[in-house]
């Protein structure tokens, strides 16, 4: 079994090759380490082989977690779904959080950011695929969200998440990775007094980053590449 800081590498060179084929600097990207049920051991192991990013998902395991500084020397990114009573928990503890999804999920954000007295960066996220099951605001509702986000004093709105739809075989979601870039680049003239600040463009998964590269992502969340598959290595 490959160690991490073999996965970390490999990842690393997948994404620099992929950004090249498409004329891209590879330094544009940016790799989150999704550390879901990761220890917090196997988090400072792949911190250590230079993951500069974490991206966690469940509020109580990020919590469980930041009590044993398993995140130092990273960035922490909240990437999974937030619910409004659990967003006192995260803002002002993570520098961004992916996956806000809602005028409701963002006005909250809003409110617990004001309290602390200070500017939480977000991303919007988008359901692309149009899926009942997944959260994110609808193509439709994206820039109205948008124009709001950009306009609240707490919140710093710094571009669009998406998970599409599950792909059966290799480059089927490639698609909706080019929505997303082109509903990147509309918000981003729509909203050209931010434009400084909408610079992420956060989608692609382990099986298919590098259609995401090639498609534009500035953020890629990656965890069975690097850690295998789930139980975390070391449990099994």
């Amino acid at each position: 079994m490959m160690s991490i800081a073999e996965n970390v590498a490999k990842v690393k060179a997948n994404i620099a090759a992929a950004a090249r084929e498409a004329g891209r600097d590879p330094g544009e990207i940016t790799l989150v380490a999704a550390t879901k049920v990761q220890t917090a051991e196997t988090v400072r192991e792949a911190i250590a082989a230079g993951v500069a990013v974490c991206g966690e998902n469940r509020v109580q395991e990020m919590a469980e977690k930041l009590s044993r500084y398993a995140y130092d020397g990273a960035r922490l990114h909240f990437i999974g779904h937030l619910q409004t009573n659990k967003v006192r928990q995260v803002v002002g503890r993570v520098d961004m959080i992916e996956s806000v999804g809602s005028e409701h999920l963002l006005d909250a954000v809003e409110i617990q950011a004001a309290k602390l007295d200070i500017v939480q960066d977000i991303l919007l996220e988008v359901n692309i695929g149009g899926e009942a099951s997944k959260s994110g605001v609808s193509q439709a509702a994206l820039l109205p969200l948008a124009r709001k986000a950009a306009a609240l004093p707490h919140i710093r709105l710094r571009g669009l998440m998406a998970i599409p739809p599950a792909a059966g075989e290799p480059g089927e979601n490639r698609h909706f990775f080019a929505e997303m870039r082109h509903l990147f680049v509309d918000i981003r003239t729509a909203l050209d007094d931010n434009v400084s600040d909408i610079d992420c463009l956060s989608m692609g998964m382990s099986g298919d980053y590098e259609d995401a590269v090639r498609e534009g992502a500035t953020l890629v969340r990656v965890g069975t590449a690097l850690f295998g598959p789930r139980p975390p290595m070391g449990q099994a």
